[in-house]
């Protein structure tokens, strides 16, 4: 790693500017998630293109805060009321059969030599990035139908169930040992989490009206959960996702049917507006696309992928939501749950620092990851069109719930 260079952190600093000024700018023409055009800017700047940046101790520390941050909202966005019974049942029948998919695909990818490792290929192919839907369903008022719930179900166990996997199987190969870890870390977690829910439902009053005050309590104790349990984490050997993963679920749990507003919109200020683009745009600086252009075969790869990814995500939507959802919405959800970046970004990124994934493979991976980020969401959104009813929550979540197996929603 190189020294530490501020001009770098300041490239940085201004290219994560940009890229919320340029998605600003296009918000009303095209459907452009902000982490594409982060990573699409870490690219431009980083040395395979301009070299006015590098990615040195400094820059590399606050990715990694960036990293944690991330997996945080992922787990802080898993509303497991909203989802639980049918939904999350559902999701995990589909999330197992992704699984078995992409290893399956990943096993002959490895027997031809063109993967190194099936476990972290197909790990990276069996997830959906809910964290870059949600600002889409949203906008799109998909959060409170029913289809949303669905697709809310998938993208939580599409998130949670690749880190359980990195966590055990991907991280030291003695998945025996790193589930003693997990069970340990567990039952910390848990006592953190009991510890918090009581202390937030005694002492709530007092920190939301530290939230317009220069103390900001809230989000103080927020960073100390999430950079504790992600040090905890790293010191029991798990990964740094795991941590800021569990902090996210805790917080969640935590400020159950509590007015959050103000406490979300400065978190996601933390998080969205200085850590995380960091992660992206280093990643993106360290994104090998000479050696995909050096080789048309190893271009090939990044639409081959694209394919692999609606196959193994969406293949398993279309069988098992085929008594539940028309065919039009089915087809939507499985383009919605096949959009993979962020945890493709971060299993590649884990797999090439541990020499078992080639930054070819690694570079495709995430060309992929970013064309269903830009691709499959616009053709969902205009699948679904208005074909849909708006509903509460909790109305929907009933009827949900007590719908007769053979029931078709639009």
């Amino acid at each position: 790693m190189s020294q530490i260079n501020p001009t770098s952190f300041l490239v940085i600093v201004v290219a994560a500017a940009t890229a919320g000024v340029l998605r600003t700018a296009l918000e009303r023409r095209v459907i452009i998630p902000v982490v594409v055009i982060e990573l699409l800017l870490g690219i431009v700047i980083g040395p395979q293109v301009a070299g006015i940046a590098k990615v040195d101790q400094f820059t590399d520390f606050f990715g990694n805060l960036g990293l944690a941050m991330l997996f945080f909202f992922a787990g802080y966005e898993i509303d497991f009321d909203r989802i639980r019974g049918r939904p999350l049942e559902l999701a995990a029948l589909v999330w197992m059969a992704s699984l078995a998919l992409a290893f399956g695909i990943g096993a002959a990818l490895a027997a031809a030599g063109v993967v190194l490792s099936l476990l972290y290929t197909g790990a990276a192919m069996a997830t959906t990035a809910m964290g870059t839907l949600v600002p889409i369903l949203s906008d799109s008022g998909e959060l409170k139908t029913r289809f949303g719930t669905y697709l809310l179900a998938i993208g939580a166990v599409g998130e949670f169930g690749p880190i359980v996997l990195v966590t055990l199987f991907l991280s030291s190969g003695h998945p025996l040992a790193e589930a003693v870890l997990l069970a340990g870390f567990a039952v910390a977690a848990i006592v953190t989490g009991a510890l918090a829910v009581r202390t937030i439902w005694r002492g709530w009053p007092a920190l939301e009206r530290t939230l317009e005050t220069s103390s900001q309590l809230a989000v103080r104790l927020v960073v100390v959960l999430v950079f504790g349990l992600v040090t905890l984490a790293t010191h029991l050997g798990l990964d740094v996702l795991l941590g800021g993963f569990v902090a996210g679920l805790i917080t969640r749990a935590a400020l159950r049917g509590r007015e959050v507003r103000t406490f979300e919109s400065k978190t996601t200020a933390l998080g969205y507006g200085f850590l995380i683009p960091f992660f992206f745009i280093t990643s993106g600086m360290r994104f090998d696309g000479s050696a995909l252009l050096s080789d048309p075969v190893s271009l090939v790869r990044v639409p081959v992928f694209l394919a692999l990814f609606l196959i193994v995500r969406g293949g398993p939507v279309m069988l098992f939501y085929r008594r539940l959802l028309a065919t039009r919405s089915r087809v939507a959800l499985a383009f919605f749950s096949s959009t993979e970046l962020p945890m493709v970004v971060a299993i590649t990124t884990i797999a090439v620092a541990r020499h078992r994934m080639t930054t070819v493979t690694a570079a495709a991976l995430v060309g992929a990851g970013v064309l269903s980020t830009l691709v499959y969401p616009i053709i969902a959104v205009q699948l679904r069109g208005d074909h849909y009813e708006p509903e509460g929550p909790e109305e929907g979540l009933a009827e949900l719930q007590s719908a007769a197996p053979g029931a078709a929603v639009a």
